[in-house]
């Protein structure tokens, strides 16, 4: 398989994204931004007045002002204490409001790329790794939208402003104070590139993390039954002290980032006492505005204080952005050309023209000139070895995939005439491991068929052979599954699978080795349901068991990506040919009641 924009982004290659790229996602909470902002400024605004009126009061008595002389200023600076407190309590809210608001879009946009790319970007990425996407790298977002644009703003306006009190007092003392400012504000500046580098690394590395406990946690049984638990285990130290060595790498850097910043910050606050300490020896400056001086220039560093943590993390914010507008940006597998499907219902005439297809561009045909027809009400068998392009003749039924070239028709319409949520909504898919979500089983088989009443979710699973097991449940349809059905037999599962399948009453029906997991018994039982379900609906079955195979009225031979023989199978047994030899190897006859062990497996090789 190619390496492929999603897989760069998992390997911490694909090319940085600007975090200007973030900006836009503001436009529908732009009040709450400005709102933002301004709570910012008046937080730290009124907490600069409030110290510097503190600073003021202290130089004043020591000046040997009276007590009623400073009441107005120390109601002021009651004033300004509370206005500080209500404010930063306001900006906290209205910034977390909308970061998580905006975080909540972008999960969404996520899964809808998800949906958009399913299944190839599946196939291109560990499900832990997307996972790690959706879930961490969106909630790493949050420190740039309630933490960084809003504060550089009021980073860059307050000690601005401060300056320019401070000018009033002294200009000379806002000179002094100025370089030591810039200095502060360019520390998150002097590691940049390593920041990106450490923040996209650190991602990379908890996102193959996450996949592999996801995979552990998933194949736990088989790890467990095959002894190979510890390998598993070694594996996740492995990542895991991987993953801690970046990440100290990052906090080594940060750590650095911030005692640059302190060791500034007591530079601004010395250089000012200094210089306001000669000044009022010289007699320059007023005594009593010693105090306010010095505090004026502790609390302009205060806001870039605030914003270097942040800055800080912009290396891990930009890795965790250009891991999701990788996603976002990866081009849909297939588009729609119509917004309405063809006019009326054409009949489920399902025809495969001279189809050929690959999965990359530069890869092998899987399919090559594949041409045949399943008419209304009729079943087609479609049979063949491991990789012969059998599932990948469903894919592109369902349009996972367009053919790379060729077309397929449904009704004598090209399938890129249907939108694709109409095109699907008229295909009942039953794969071979059918997923059930972790909800009631009535919720799971309502899944295709949202407003099913109580009694059709009841004749589905009649006719799945499933109805009867499931009363016999504590709940009955009310019980809730485990993950992935778990607390169900494979048998029990791909039943309700059926069901709901069945439950959708789509007029084509693909079952993709829909029956591989049920004993013989349960076999039997569906088989005679779905020969009923079966009736007026065109279907198209994958199967390499004999009693399956045998009741389609039609079965296509797929040999290395092209039809080899279709015929019914008394026809294509007594023809000899692939089939025959697919069926039973060792029989010339190629009759599979000549080998024993298709009778006691049931099953066909391959």
């Amino acid at each position: 398989m190619t390496t492929t924009r999603a897989a760069e982004a998992s390997a911490g290659t694909a090319q940085p994204v600007p975090l200007r790229r973030l900006i836009p996602l503001f436009g529908p909470y732009h009040r709450l931004f400005v709102a933002t902002v301004a709570a910012g400024l008046a937080s730290h605004g009124l907490g600069v007045a409030a110290a510097a009126l503190a600073a003021w009061l202290v130089g004043a008595a020591a000046s040997g002002h009276t007590a009623s002389s400073l009441t107005p200023s120390i109601l002021a600076l009651a004033c300004c204490v509370a206005g500080h407190g209500l404010a930063r309590w306001a900006e906290m809210w209205v910034a977390h409001d909308y970061s998580y608001r905006i975080i909540a879009d972008l999960r969404v946009r996520l899964y809808d790329a998800l949906e958009r790319t399913a299944p190839a970007q599946l196939l291109e990425q560990r499900s832990g790794d997307l996972a790690a996407t959706v879930i961490g790298d969106v909630e790493t977002l949050e420190w740039f939208y309630a933490h960084t644009i809003a504060a550089y703003v009021v980073a860059v306006a307050v000690p601005a402003t401060t300056l320019g009190v401070l000018a009033t007092i002294a200009p000379v003392l806002a000179l002094l104070l100025l370089g030591p400012l810039l200095a502060l504000a360019s520390v998150p500046f002097w590691l940049a590139a390593r920041a990106v580098r450490q923040g996209a690394r650190l991602r990379t590395h908890l996102g193959a993390l996450h996949a592999d406990v996801i995979d552990g946690v998933h194949g736990l049984r088989e790890l467990v039954s095959l002894g190979r638990g510890n390998d598993h285990l070694t594996r996740l130290r492995t990542a895991t002290r991987t993953f801690a060595r970046h990440q100290r790498s990052h906090s080594v850097r940060l750590g650095a980032e911030h005692a640059a910043a302190d060791l500034l910050t007591a530079v601004a606050t010395l250089t000012v006492l200094l210089g306001a300490a000669g000044l009022a020896a010289s007699g320059q400056l007023d005594l009593a505005d010693l105090p306010l001086a010095v505090v004026l220039a502790a609390a302009s560093t205060s806001p870039i204080l605030e914003v270097t943590p942040t800055a800080g993390q912009l290396g891990q914010i930009r890795a965790s952005a250009t891991r999701i507008f990788t996603l976002l940006d990866h081009p849909p597998q297939v588009t729609d050309h119509a917004s309405e499907p063809p006019a009326g219902i054409p009949p489920a005439r399902l025809t495969f023209e001279n189809v050929t297809f690959r999965y990359h561009v530069e890869g092998p045909d899987v399919l090559t000139g594949v041409s045949f027809t399943v008419e209304p009400g009729e079943t087609a068998a479609l049979v063949g070895p491991s990789g012969a392009g059998k599932t990948t003749c469903t894919n592109l039924l369902l349009r996972f995939w367009d053919p790379t070239s060729g077309r397929i028709t449904l009704g004598g319409h090209d399938l890129r005439a249907y939108p694709q949520d109409a095109l699907r909504s008229r295909i009942a898919y039953v794969p071979q491991d059918g997923h059930l979500f972790t909800a009631t089983i009535a919720e799971n088989l309502r899944i295709g068929r949202p407003d099913a009443t109580q009694a059709d979710l009841i004749d589905a699973a009649r006719q799945a052979r499933a109805h009867d097991f499931i009363t016999a449940l504590p709940n009955g349809y009310q019980t809730r599954l485990g993950e992935h059905g778990a607390t169900l037999s494979g048998g029990q599962r791909q039943r309700i699978a059926i069901a709901r399948a069945l439950l959708t009453g789509a007029d084509i029906l693909v079952m993709d080795e829909a029956v591989a997991n049920l004993d013989t018994d349960n076999e039997h039982l569906i088989a005679e349901a779905l020969r009923a379900a079966r009736r007026g609906r065109t279907c198209m079955i994958i199967a390499h068991r004999p009693s399956t195979i045998r009741t389609a009225d039609r079965i296509i031979v797929l040999a290395n990506g092209r039809i080899a023989e279709t015929g019914t199978h008394s026809e294509l047994v007594h023809c000899g040919g692939a089939y025959a030899t697919l069926i039973n190897p060792e029989s010339p006859s190629g009759d599979p009641s000549d080998r024993p062990a298709a009778r006691q497996a049931g099953r066909l090789p391959g």
